[in-house]
């Protein structure tokens, strides 16, 4: 089991992961909101949009703009069941757990983290 900086450190080497970043409208947004709302707002999207073992619209469920949170599932391979699939071996046609979901929002935190730095 991979920890986070792992994780972000192999992301890194990944041309189209590693080009993803926040532009300043996501960055006043996340200062104005906090942290415990963004990370409020990332565990919602992956209870709704990624845990379900067959998400509507898998694939095509995180848009490309529009939140830090889904810049962030992009930029960690958190985006849809196939990238989790492909990433972190996490096995299509089952509900994410609680656990699994926890590990993904704590991926994607501290990739805005080091991304408001």
């Amino acid at each position: 089991m991979q920890t986070v900086d792992e994780a972000l450190a192999k992301l890194q080497r990944s041309k189209f992961r590693s080009s993803f970043h926040l532009k300043e409208k996501d960055k006043a947004y996340i200062r104005e909101k906090g942290m415990d709302v963004i990370q409020s707002h990332a565990e919602d999207f992956i209870r709704e949009r990624l845990a379900p073992a067959h998400p509507e619209n898998d694939g095509k469920q995180t848009p490309m703009k529009g939140h830090p949170v889904f810049i962030a599932q992009h930029a960690t391979a958190c985006c849809c069941r196939g990238c989790l699939r492909k990433w972190y071996r996490v096995p299509e046609g089952t509900e994410l757990n609680e656990v699994q979901q926890e590990k993904i929002v704590r991926l994607i935190m501290a990739w805005i983290e080091k991304e408001t730095k």
